[in-house]
C-alpha cells in the first residue's frame, strides 16, 4: 500500500475509535489494539516526517514547551451569562421574553459545566486554533494544550470551510481525585476543586504536563459556521454531535415554567455526573429570535444561568480518626453517619488540624453541618451544640504517632503535628512513591500501586532497596510479568544518573522541593559537600532560610538517613551535581521576565539567571532588581516602570551574561 494512503487510513481509523471511546463511551476494540494502530502510525510518520500534519492523532501531545500565550481576538465574543438564584427570578426572565418576543418561543435547558470556556476554530475540517475566553473579547492561544484533550476532534469529515465552536474544558471528578491523591503523596497542597485544576492544567507552558492531566471537553454552542442553514440552537447541537464533538445534553420545553422540571432533575443528579456543574442554563431556542434580542454590554438577553445553592446537611459524628501522611503530618478526619450530599454518600470529612477542631469545638457524638467545598470535598461548617449529648469531651490529637508510637511534635512554623520517626510504616509507602515520582528520580512505571505491591511482598522497605531489586522477583508480583519487570528494573537503573538536584528532591526533606534542590545542587558539587555544610553556611545559599537550613542539617544527621545514603552510594547512584553554575554575578538579584523573548525561552532565561546565583520570580515587587522585557510586555512592565525598577531589553540581558 502507498505510504500516504496507509497513513490516511490509520488516521481515520484512530479518530473513529477516539470518537467511540471519548465521545460516545462505546469502544469496540481493546486498548492493546488501539495502541498497535497508534504505534504503526507513529512508526510511519517517523520514517516519513514530511507527511506529518498538525491534525494527526500523534500530535496530540505537543513537543516544545511554550514560552508564553499569545493574545487571540475572538471573531465572535464569548459572552458570560446573567445569573438567577430563584424560580421567581427565572419566571421574571420568561416574562421579559414574552414581552420582547410577543409570539411563540421555546427554550432549551442544559447543565452548566464548571470548567474553562474555550473557542475552537476549524478550517476545512482541521482544528487550527483554540483560545481561552479571557475577557470575552480577547483570550489566550492555548492550541497546543487543547490538542492534548482526547475528546476534542482534530479533524472533522464533511465540515464547513470555517467553523467556530464554544466548549468547556473540564477535569472529571475521578481524574481530580486521582490527581489530588498523587499530590498528597508528593506532599503538595491539594487542589480545591476540578475547575481550578482544569484551568491550571490548560495554562501549563508545557503541553506534556497538560496531557498528563487527562482533561475533557464538552461543546455547547456553535459560534460560527460558513455554511449556515440552522434555525434553532437544538439543531446546531445535533449537528455538532454528528461532526464528532462531545456535546452537552439538552432538553426542549415550550414555556419557562416547564423548564423547572429539568432544572430540578439536574440539581438532584448533579453528583452523579462525571463533571462538576454549578447550575442549569436556560436559552431561547430560535437563532433568529436570539439575533433580534441581542446582548447587553456583558451578557446575551436570550439566556440565564440558574445557580444552585450549596447543599448542606446535618449528620452525627461517630468517630475522629488520625491518619499519618508522607511527611509525617497527623491529619484528623471526622467519621459521620453516611448522608447523601450533592449527589454522593458522604461518610467522612477532613478536619485539617487541631486548631480547626478547637475553632469548631468539635467532639465525638456531636451533630455537625456538612457541605462539599467546591462541590467535591466534604467539610464541616459548624457544630449544632443544641444537639450535643451529655458527657462529651474535647478531642485532642495524640502525643504519640498512632502508626508507630513515636513522639509527635508541633511545627514551629505552623499548626501541623508531625511524627518524628523516619521509619514510620505509614510514611514508607508515600516516601518511596515520592522518591520515584516525576519531579524526583522520575522512575517510569513505579507508581503508588506498584510501590505498594513491592512493600507488601517484602521486596522494598526504603528507597535504597529499589536499586537491589531483581527482575525475576519483581515478575512474580501480581499483574506484573517478565517484560514489565524488566522495564521497571531498567527504569530504576537509568535513574541512578538523575543527578544531585533530583536526588535531593527525592529525599523529601522538608521545604526542599524541586526549586530549592536545584539551587543547592548549583552551589554544591556533590552530596558529600552538601552533607558537610553547617546550617549557617546553608543560609548563604539564595532562597535557603534558617528554618530550611536546619531541616536539611537535621535530616542528614539522622542515622537512618545516613544508612539510606550509604546504601544508595553502594548501589552506584550518582551523587554529583549536574547543574551548571558559572559565577555569582547575579547573587542577591531578582529578575522578572515578561513579554515574548526571541533569544531564549523563559525556562532557558531562568536557568541562566540561577546559574549566575540570581533568582527568577514571576511577579514584580519593590524587591525586584531587574525586569527583562520582550515583545508585547504587559502589566509587569507597567508596574516595574511605576516602581522605578530597571528594565532590560533582551539585548541588554544578553550583554550581562556574555
Amino acid at each position: 500500500m502507498d505510504v500516504q494512503k496507509e497513513i490516511d487510513k490509520l488516521r481515520r481509523e484512530i479518530e473513529y475509535h477516539n470518537k467511540l471511546y471519548y465521545v460516545l463511551d462505546a469502544p469496540v476494540i481493546s486498548d492493546y489494539d488501539y495502541d498497535m494502530l497508534m504505534n504503526r502510525l507513529k512508526a510511519l510518520e517517523s520514517e516519513h516526517p514530511e507527511l506529518v500534519t498538525p491534525d494527526s492523532p500523534t500530535q496530540r501531545v505537543g513537543g516544545e514547551a511554550l514560552s508564553q500565550f499569545e493574545p487571540v481576538r475572538h471573531q465572535v465574543p464569548l459572552e458570560s451569562l446573567t445569573d438567577v438564584f430563584s424560580y421567581d427570578e427565572l419566571f421574571a426572565f420568561g416574562e421579559r421574553m414574552d414581552s420582547l418576543l410577543g409570539g411563540e418561543h421555546d427554550y432549551v435547558v442544559e447543565p452548566k459545566i464548571d470548567g474553562l470556556s474555550m473557542s475552537l476554530e476549524y478550517e476545512n475540517g482541521v482544528f487550527v486554533r483554540g483560545a481561552t475566553r479571557g475577557d470575552g473579547v480577547t483570550g489566550e492561544n492555548v492550541t497546543e494544550n487543547l490538542r492534548t484533550v482526547r475528546s476534542l476532534p482534530l479533524h472533522i469529515e464533511n465540515a464547513p470551510e470555517r467553523l467556530i465552536v464554544r466548549g468547556e474544558v473540564y477535569m472529571s471528578k475521578a481524574v481530580f481525585e486521582e490527581l489530588n491523591a498523587q499530590r498528597e503523596i508528593s506532599g503538595e497542597p491539594l487542589l480545591a476543586n476540578p475547575r481550578n485544576a482544569a484551568a491550571g492544567s490548560m495554562r501549563q507552558l508545557d503541553p506534556k504536563v497538560a496531557a498528563s492531566r487527562k482533561l475533557d471537553i464538552i461543546c455547547f454552542n456553535l459560534q460560527f459556521s460558513s455554511s449556515g442553514g440552522y434555525t434553532t440552537h437544538a439543531q446546531t447541537l445535533d449537528a455538532m454531535r454528528e461532526m464528532g464533538f462531545p456535546v452537552v445534553s439538552y432538553s426542549h420545553y415550550d414555556n419557562i415554567r416547564d423548564c423547572v422540571e429539568r432544572i430540578e432533575w439536574l440539581g438532584e443528579h448533579r453528583g452523579e455526573l462525571p463533571f462538576d456543574m454549578d447550575g442549569a442554563v436556560i436559552k431561547i431556542n430560535s437563532l433568529a429570535q436570539r439575533q433580534a434580542l441581542g446582548s447587553t454590554a456583558k451578557a446575551p438577553r436570550w439566556a440565564v444561568a440558574f445557580k444552585y445553592p450549596p447543599e448542606k446537611k446535618e449528620s452525627k459524628v461517630l468517630d475522629i480518626v488520625v491518619q499519618v501522611g508522607r511527611t509525617g503530618v497527623l491529619t484528623p478526619k471526622v467519621i459521620v453517619e453516611p448522608v447523601r450530599l450533592a449527589g454522593t454518600m458522604v461518610s467522612a470529612a477532613t478536619l485539617h488540624n487541631q486548631d480547626n477542631i478547637d475553632r469548631l469545638d468539635l467532639r465525638i457524638g456531636d451533630t455537625v453541618l456538612l457541605q462539599k467545598a467546591g462541590e467535591i470535598i466534604p467539610e464541616v461548617l459548624s457544630v449544632n451544640k443544641a444537639k450535643r449529648p451529655e458527657g462529651t469531651v474535647p478531642f485532642v490529637l495524640p502525643e504519640f504517632c498512632p502508626e508507630c508510637g513515636s513522639p509527635v511534635v508541633r511545627d514551629e512554623d505552623g499548626a501541623a503535628l508531625r511524627c518524628t520517626s523516619p521509619e514510620c510504616p505509614a510514611q514508607r509507602l508515600r516516601n518511596i512513591a515520592h522518591f520515584a515520582s516525576r519531579e524526583a528520580m522520575d522512575i517510569e512505571g513505579l507508581g503508588i500501586s506498584v510501590c505498594e505491591s513491592l512493600i507488601n511482598a517484602g521486596l522494598v522497605k526504603d528507597a535504597a532497596d529499589l536499586y537491589y531489586l531483581e527482575p525475576q522477583s519483581v515478575a512474580e508480583l501480581e499483574r506484573m510479568g517478565k517484560k514489565s519487570a524488566e522495564n521497571l528494573t531498567a527504569a530504576i537503573e537509568a535513574s541512578k544518573d538523575a543527578g544531585l538536584a533530583r536526588l535531593l528532591c527525592a529525599f523529601g526533606i522538608r521545604q526542599v522541593g524541586q526549586k530549592a534542590a536545584k539551587v543547592l545542587a548549583s552551589y554544591y558539587a556533590d552530596l558529600d559537600a552538601l552533607m558537610a555544610a553547617s546550617a549557617e553556611e546553608l543560609t548563604l545559599v539564595p532562597d535557603i532560610g534558617g528554618i530550611t537550613a536546619n531541616f536539611i542539617v537535621s535530616w542528614f544527621s539522622n542515622p537512618q538517613s545516613r544508612d539510606l545514603i550509604e546504601r544508595l552510594r553502594q548501589a552506584g547512584v550518582d551523587f554529583k551535581s549536574h547543574e551548571e553554575k558559572k559565577d555569582d554575578r547575579f547573587a542577591g538579584k531578582t529578575f522578572v521576565l515578561t513579554g515574548a523573548l526571541s533569544r531564549f525561552t523563559r525556562d532557558e532565561a531562568s536557568a541562566i539567571i540561577e546559574s549566575f546565583g540570581g533568582k527568577a520570580s514571576g511577579s514584580v515587587s519593590k524587591k525586584t532588581s531587574f525586569v527583562v522585557a520582550g515583545e508585547n510586555a504587559g502589566s509587569k512592565l507597567t508596574k516595574a516602570q511605576s516602581l522605578g525598577i530597571p528594565v532590560l531589553s533582551e539585548e541588554e540581558f544578553a550583554e550581562m551574561i556574555r
